[in-house]
């Protein structure tokens, strides 16, 4: 079984930035492809930034060039850097790790972005 711990959410201010973890822990012998989605109230779950063990990455069109997906398959993390953040951005993040052919998820954090 893995588990997967998400830190970084909180509540910024338009413009500022954030950093998103997701570390993985147990049994583990390959990570495969880890993403970002965040789901927005009363909106549906939408995929942010994803990316392979290859390091390949895609971003969904309304975060390319202000977020950045990266992992580090030694500390199996992956972190999503978001800057210049915008209230829109506002959403659950959760994290997503396709892991020994299972798919894990993370809890979910709140980022909350004022304008």
């Amino acid at each position: 079984q893995v588990q997967l711990v998400e830190s970084g959410g909180g509540l910024v201010q338009a413009g500022g930035s954030l950093r998103l973890s997701c570390a993985a822990s147990g049994s583990i012998f390959r990570i495969d492809l880890m993403r970002w989605y965040r789901q927005a109230p009363g909106k549906r779950r939408e995929l942010v930034a994803a990316i392979a063990s290859s390091g390949i990455t895609r971003y969904a069109d309304s975060v390319k060039g202000r977020f950045t997906i990266s992992r580090d398959d030694a500390k199996s993390t992956v972190w999503l850097q978001m800057n210049s953040l915008k209230p829109e951005d506002t959403a659950v993040y959760t994290c997503n790790v396709f892991c020994d052919s299972e798919n894990y998820w993370g809890q979910g954090t709140q980022v909350t972005v004022s304008s």
